[in-house]
């Protein structure tokens, strides 16, 4: 994997490898089913960025002895940055869930909590529809610049206060592909904008 001939050098460097990665969902995963040993669970993606550890973290789970009886797995769509490289503070629902949640064990899985608008209107959502348990797995903090003081119960990895992209994490849809995180060199933005 050459990123920076992928990416033109626009990446300045990788965080967090593949493999760091893959490590911590191992871990979200323990976690995650020793707290719902033996019972069924719904787990609730953020699209688009989840994508990619949604099913990893499905994975992890279904290999885990003693782990829940039944996985479900479901999605919404949220969008709080458009375009942008900085949140707009606003959080629009673009796609809700297909499942009826009450009570259900349901563990709502995010790719990256920064400000905590987002988490934060999803478990508001979510907790009005009577899950019997309600729960939230992010696989990258970044909790510098929380505005709202959201409750995160299972945390994989502590992400630098960057711009981050890759492994479903995006720059106007590009990097989501990348299968490691990493930081863009900040004349990419000015670029772009320009």
């Amino acid at each position: 994997m050459k990123p920076l001939e992928t990416y033109d050098g626009t990446i300045e460097r990788t965080l967090f490898t593949q493999q760091e990665i893959a490590d911590a969902i191992e871990r979200l995963a323990h976690s995650i089913a020793a707290d719902f040993a033996g019972q069924p669970l719904l787990l609730i993606g953020v699209l688009k960025g989840a994508l990619y550890v949604t099913v990893d973290l499905v994975r992890a789970l279904s290999t885990v002895a003693g782990g829940p009886s039944e996985i479900h797995v479901d999605y919404m769509a949220v969008s709080s940055y458009g375009n942008e490289n900085r949140s707009s503070g606003e959080v629009r629902m673009l796609k809700d869930t297909m499942q009826n949640i009450a009570g259900r064990n349901v563990v709502i899985v995010e790719d990256i909590v920064d400000n905590g608008l987002t988490l934060d209107y999803l478990q508001g959502i979510l907790q009005q529809r009577e899950p019997k348990a309600l729960k939230s797995c992010v696989l990258f903090d970044k909790p510098y610049n929380r505005r709202v003081d959201v409750h995160v119960d299972y945390i994989g990895l502590t992400a630098p206060d960057a711009f981050v992209v890759g492994y479903g994490l995006d720059y106007q849809e590009a990097y989501r592909n990348l299968p490691y995180l990493a930081q863009l060199h900040s004349w990419v933005f000015s670029e772009k904008t320009d």
